[in-house]
C-alpha cells in the first residue's frame, strides 16, 4: 500500500489516517454523544465522568481541527458554546457504531457481564 503525507506526518494506510481522526480513548465518545444534538462542554464533561476537563479541552480541539466537529459561541454573557458534528463527523457514527457492536460481541465471547451488576 502507497504510503503518504498529510499535515507533515507519514501515513502507511488509510485505517492509520482514520485513526487519527477518531482513534484514542476520547474521540469516539465524544463523537457518539453529539449525534443526538448540540452538547455544550459541561453537558459533555458530565455524560463522560471519567474524562478531565483538560482531556476534554484537547480533544474538543482536535476534533474540531479535523473538521469533525464545529465549535460555535453564542456572543451572551456568559459565554456559551456549543459543540455539533459536521457532515464529516457524522460519517464516523456508523463506523462508532460497527466498533462498540463488535467491542459488545468481545466482551459477550469473553464470559463478561455488561453492563456489571453492582
Amino acid at each position: 500500500m502507497p504510503e503518504f503525507f498529510h499535515d507533515k506526518r507519514l501515513y502507511y494506510t488509510p485505517i492509520e489516517f482514520a485513526l487519527s481522526h477518531i482513534g484514542g480513548t476520547w474521540k469516539m465518545p465524544i463523537l457518539w454523544r453529539l449525534q443526538e444534538k448540540p452538547l455544550r462542554f459541561s453537558e459533555l464533561k458530565k455524560d463522560i465522568p471519567h474524562i478531565t476537563d483538560k482531556m476534554l479541552t484537547s480533544q474538543l480541539r482536535e476534533l474540531e481541527s479535523k473538521e469533525m466537529i464545529h465549535r460555535e459561541v453564542f456572543p451572551v454573557i456568559p459565554p456559551k458554546v456549543e459543540y455539533s458534528l459536521t457532515e464529516k463527523g457524522k460519517k464516523a457514527i456508523p463506523v462508532i457504531e460497527t466498533i462498540m457492536t463488535f467491542g459488545y460481541d468481545l466482551i459477550k465471547d469473553a464470559g463478561i457481564t455488561f453492563p456489571p451488576k453492582e
